[in-house]
């Protein structure tokens, strides 16, 4: 190896993006660190949890079958809303364009399909049969032993402390010190923190997403087979969207989620009044799925950071160039992780990226790096 240099890449945050492009750099035969600022596995992030919504639109179902494990399950997913809501009509055009087979349907007929629900008459259904479940924290772990198995270093409960830029890079930790010629900034919430030392000021919000899971009232109603992926945008107050997957995490508990939250700083996660979240979804609950109890039995944190138009934050550092940031996943970023990875992997190995980031740079941002 250069003695001028550890490695070739260093990924710091082992979410599932960074996991993700470290598995993409360990493939390629750079040799490369990740670190992770908590012990592994933890929940502090964005990547924790057994499952997360995907479907056949977002085509990653051929990366994730390459680590070689089950990962998805296939229960179809149930988009509904009014007649004339956005997105039922978007995802009803966006179908056909793409020959992607959906069921549009009524209420009456969804009720002898899922007589588990209940919503007004003028709503519509769209059920896009090839949807499912993929199986998050089987993912990460599999991205994670396959970099490890090619050779990559993976360090946890070691925190950045700082990055001090330059043809080669020297990145200071809570243990030690090391150099590389590129970094790659994969941090979830913690890049509205870190991005500015680096003279980055985007418009970065992180929120605290209230997961909650909803007792049976009787057990297996809701269960794989019986009831699938559920999302309904608008939902709540005519802003918030709400989704749902069937009873699998714990047995006999349905997950459903209202899709927003407070504002949250990452590191006092636990000290966010959740109260208004729980009391909306509350309702939710109540109104259409009358066969599930009406209280959360299980409530975990999770933290999406969003940025305003919901798409990532794919790119190198304006004046660095061999510093490539990963950010503003918008809660929607798990099921992309392969592609994202592959991206980041591309981005600081100087390749072209596989995939058109023109709608994930920097500049569509007004501001100034001031490095």
């Amino acid at each position: 190896m250069n003695s001028d240099y550890n490695y070739d890449v260093i990924v710091v945050g082992a979410g599932i993006e960074g996991s993700a492009t470290a598995y993409q750099l360990a493939k390629k035969g750079k040799s490369t660190l990740l670190l992770e600022q908590f012990p592994i596995p933890h929940n502090r992030g964005s990547s924790h949890g057994q499952t997360r919504i995907t479907r056949k639109a977002y085509g990653v179902y051929k990366h994730y079958a390459k680590l070689n494990t089950t990962l998805y399950y296939e229960t179809g997913m149930l988009c509904t809303g009014p007649r004339d809501n956005t997105f039922i009509n978007g995802t009803i055009e966006f179908s056909k364009t793409n020959g992607i087979p959906v069921e549009v349907t009524n209420q009456n007929d969804i009720g002898n399909k899922y007589p588990r629900m209940t919503f007004p008459k003028n709503y519509v259904f769209v059920l896009d049969t090839c949807a499912g479940i993929l199986l998050a924290d089987k993912g990460l772990r599999a991205f994670q032993d396959i970099f490890r198995h090619n050779g990559g270093i993976l360090r946890d409960n070691e925190a950045l402390t700082n990055i001090i830029p330059g043809s080669v890079i020297t990145v200071q930790t809570t243990k030690g010190q090391y150099k590389c010629k590129s970094i790659i900034l994969t941090v979830g919430p913690w890049a509205k923190q870190l991005l500015p030392t680096l003279g980055i000021h985007i418009p970065l919000k992180p929120i605290r997403i209230s997961v909650c899971y909803w007792k049976e009232k009787n057990p297996g109603e809701y269960g794989l087979g019986k009831f699938p992926t559920f999302y309904e945008s608008e939902a709540v107050d005519g802003k918030y969207s709400v989704y749902g997957l069937p009873s699998m995490e714990y047995p006999g508990y349905v997950k459903m989620c209202l899709g927003w939250g407070p504002d949250v700083d990452p590191n006092d996660r636990d000290f966010v009044n959740e109260q208004w979240v729980i009391s909306k979804i509350k309702k939710y609950v109540a109104d259409h799925f009358p066969n599930l109890h009406s209280e959360p039995s299980i409530v975990e944190p999770c933290i999406y950071t969003m940025v305003p138009d919901e798409d990532f934050v794919l790119d190198k550092h304006p004046k660095w160039s061999n510093i490539i940031i990963g950010a503003g996943f918008s809660g929607h970023g798990f099921k992309l992780g392969p592609v994202v990875g592959k991206i980041l992997a591309e981005l600081a190995l100087g390749e072209t990226p596989s995939y058109d980031i023109s709608p994930c740079r920097l500049n569509r941002f007004t501001f100034q790096s001031k490095m």
